[in-house]
């Protein structure tokens, strides 16, 4: 009797273990419900204004397909190599548990024993078990779960779902997913290798990646190509033949379309993506999903994000760069030929640049990983020192080269980037959101580049870049506010402000125009004189200019001092344009809003968000500074939109460059855009030398011009054409400045002005 005990106690244990398992003792398991209808992660689906698509994200990006719809060769392959008695067995191979016992004891592994059902119950049902005790329970699980759902499936919707799930590595799921990203192919147009190389990649994705390791690819693939010649899917013959093939995956395009897949954006405005993200990551936080009883899941939960990105609108944006940049970056390659340091300053030392590059260096993932690895100093430098195969960004297309690391990042110093960002200074809608030249390159946004901030609670702008000329408007507002015309005139001199025990600031102006004699407010913001705003600084002092620009929505670090009035201040694109915003809406602060709602996967709707607003200053005295930054357009710094842009709307604006020429910004309106622009380079140190090309009127202001151009050819879009509301009460202060006539005459009879300071 004990005899009897010993032989069949092993089989008795497994049948109590197995009983407890379907009791739900080692965990809970799934409802006939939840079998019916498997619950896998769902992406949440961005749209634009109109309802279009603007790009999800996820955990896993699969589209599912039908049975019908997937090749001959999947199955095959799939079956040969996981699961070969996959038609004959109800969900659990008894013959292969036996062989891996035997292989236990006789310590001859010959392969494992999950099917292809029990792999489908893993994916869909289980977490990753944290111990070796809770790996053992999970099995005994997946058994009771792998056999409810052969009794509720098909044979072939088991297989279906299993590759509707199954991961193809580089976060590709799904044979959909999978035959798309790595052969552009539907599922049901793969060939006997391509579906042998997809089916090889599920033993271990990144071990057989055929990126990571092209040959050990191959040999997997020749592997599942000889389970099919066992399994008799395939003859010796075709084996013979098929083995000799090399992998064939076309790197280039497959680096896009992981970049591409990875992120969960699309091929429009993967920078806003990237800011919206922080957002809705701060809200599931703060909200529970009634389902699960924990904070929404951004990618698990199939949330919809409405927001305000008009679809066109935002192509315009993004098309306007591609056009202007490629002709400014050749400049400034022909800017930097053969200068001492290039790209960097000629006045910087050695250790200077070898310090700017080090601090780029680690702030590089590849540097904090191999910290993180315990790699020491000397040995990540003679990584980032060593030649390696790589991609570098050029404006006409991806390069593959030789190049260390290190050069790739001097290399890529040169390049200029931009920030622009367009809104309807009515209801705060954003528009447009372009935070950089290539997303897959150059991750930062040059918009907001938000940071999350504690005390507030909210993602807040941070990083801005220093702002020039485009803060003198502010400065400009003041006055107007009390009460000053852009037709009054004051002496074009030299300011000095006292600073107590310090020495008085006395900045000069950038040029000499009319030096010594008499200019109108209206001119002098036109030309961007110096003299002008340090005497209305003077008149007014810093902490009143800092306190309004506060009041406009100006959240980055102020310092109250006079130089303000020139812009020294580093601020955001979001900042500067949602300021500028407030001339254009009479006077009231619209603070920009980007996102509309939010939708659980049902449609139900969870919030809706709605734009701040404040009164900043009074109906005429934003009408004032509206016909002040007309004058730049008509009589200034920005008059080539006019003569060589030939953009005739209504528009009023302010350019802005920064010492050295490091910063070239462009803020501009028409009665529903204001739309700000800002270019330069990643390190201040790297900049045009001459002024000419470094100006904001050169840099900025042509990408807002092509830009305005294309939205205005467009009669689809829905905008005022016409020009700036006035404000509902008459207007008390004078505004027909003599020179302002003489231009706008100028204009209106089609004669060339002549604009003697732009180049």
């Amino acid at each position: 009797m004990w005899i009897w005990i010993l032989i069949f106690s092993p089989l008795i244990l497994l049948f109590l273990i197995f009983g407890l398992a379907a009791s739900g003792i080692f965990g809970t398991l799934p409802t006939f419900d939840e079998l019916e209808n498997p619950r896998s992660n769902q992406a949440t689906v961005v749209y634009s204004y109109e309802g279009k698509e603007l790009g999800k994200y996820y955990i896993e990006n699969r589209t599912n397909v039908s049975y019908e719809e997937i090749s001959p060769n999947i199955f095959n392959a799939l079956i040969a190599t996981e699961d070969e008695r996959f038609y004959k067995h109800s969900g659990i191979d008894a013959e292969a548990l036996a062989r891996v016992m035997k292989g236990i004891v006789t310590r001859n592994n010959k392969g494992g024993g999950s099917t292809i059902t029990q792999q489908l119950a893993k994916l869909l049902f289980h977490d990753k078990p944290d111990s070796k005790i809770e790996r053992v329970f999970q099995k005994f699980k997946e058994w009771v779960i792998a056999l409810r759902l052969e009794r509720n499936y098909t044979k072939k919707e088991i297989i279906t779902m299993y590759l509707n799930v199954a991961d193809f590595g580089h976060n590709i799921f799904g044979i959909s997913s999978a035959a798309k990203i790595y052969f552009d192919k539907k599922p049901a147009d793969l060939s006997i290798n391509e579906a042998s190389m997809l089916v090889g990649l599920l033993k271990a994705p990144t071990r057989y990646s055929p990126i990571k390791n092209p040959d050990r690819c191959k040999m997997r693939r020749n592997t599942v190509l000889m389970q099919q010649v066992k399994n008799k899917f395939l003859t010796r013959d075709q084996f013979e033949q098929l083995k000799e093939e090399p992998v064939i995956v076309d790197y280039q395009l497959l680096d896009k379309r992981i970049e591409k897949n990875t992120y969960g954006h699309g091929d429009l405005a993967p920078y806003f993506m990237e800011e919206l993200k922080k957002d809705l990551l701060v809200w599931c936080e703060k909200n529970i999903n009634p389902q699960t009883g924990k904070p929404y899941n951004l990618f698990k939960d199939g949330l919809r994000i409405y927001t305000t990105i008009d679809y066109k609108i935002q192509t315009y944006a993004e098309q306007s760069v591609k056009e202007y940049m490629p002709e400014l970056q050749d400049k400034f390659f022909r800017s930097k030929k053969g200068k001492k340091n290039a790209p960097f300053s000629y006045e910087l030392k050695e250790a200077e640049i070898e310090k700017i590059i080090q601090q780029s260096i680690k702030r590089t993932d590849g540097y904090k990983r191999m910290k993180e690895e315990g790699m020491t100093e000397e040995q990540i430098q003679q990584v980032y020192n060593t030649p390696v195969p790589m991609k570098v960004f050029t404006w006409r297309g991806d390069r593959d080269t030789v190049m260390s690391p290190r050069d790739s990042i001097i290399y890529h110093k040169y390049f200029l980037h931009n920030g622009m960002m367009a809104m309807n200074p009515h209801n705060g809608h954003v528009k447009a959101w372009v935070g950089g030249i290539d997303f897959r390159f150059f991750k930062y946004d040059h918009v907001r580049a938000g940071k999350y901030d504690k005390k507030k609670d909210m993602v807040l702008p941070a990083g801005g870049r220093q702002v020039g000329s485009t803060f003198k408007p502010f400065v400009y507002a003041m006055a107007m506010q009390e009460g000053r015309s852009p037709c009054e005139q004051v002496p074009n001199v030299k300011v000095c402000i006292e600073k107590g025990v310090d020495k008085p600031w006395c900045p000069d102006n950038s040029g000499d125009y009319k030096e010594g004699g008499m200019v109108t407010l209206r001119e002098a913001l036109a030309n961007s004189i110096n003299y002008i705003s340090a005497l209305l600084m003077k008149q007014y002092g810093p902490n009143a200019i800092v306190n309004l620009v506060k009041k406009m929505g100006v959240t980055s670090p102020l310092e109250a001092v006079p130089s303000i009035c020139l812009g020294t201040p580093d601020v955001s694109v979001i900042e500067m344009v949602g300021a500028f915003a407030t001339f254009f809406n009479k006077g009231i602060y619209t603070k920009p809003i980007f996102l509309l709602r939010i939708e659980d996967k049902n449609g139900s709707v969870l919030q809706e968000f709605a734009t701040e607003q404040r009164e900043v200053m009074n109906e005429q005295s934003a009408y004032l500074m509206v016909e002040l930054m007309k004058g730049v357009v008509l009589q200034g710094t920005a008059g080539r939109l006019r003569n060589r842009y030939k953009f005739m709307a209504p528009v009023a604006g302010k350019t802005g460059t920064t010492q050295n020429n490091s910063d070239g910004w462009f803020i501009g309106a028409t009665p529903d855009i204001v739309c700000g622009v800002w270019t330069g380079a990643e390190d201040r140190s790297v900049h045009f030398y001459s002024t000419a090309e470094g100006q904001g009127a050169n840099m900025a202001l042509p990408i807002w011009a092509i830009f305005m151009k294309k939205v205005y050819d467009d009669t689809e879009i829905e905008i005022n054409r016409g020009d700036f509301d006035k404000p509902s009460i008459p207007i008390s202060i004078e505004l027909n400045c003599r020179e302002y006539q003489l231009n706008e005459w100028n204009e209106n009879e089609n004669s060339r002005i002549n604009f003697d300071n732009i180049p």
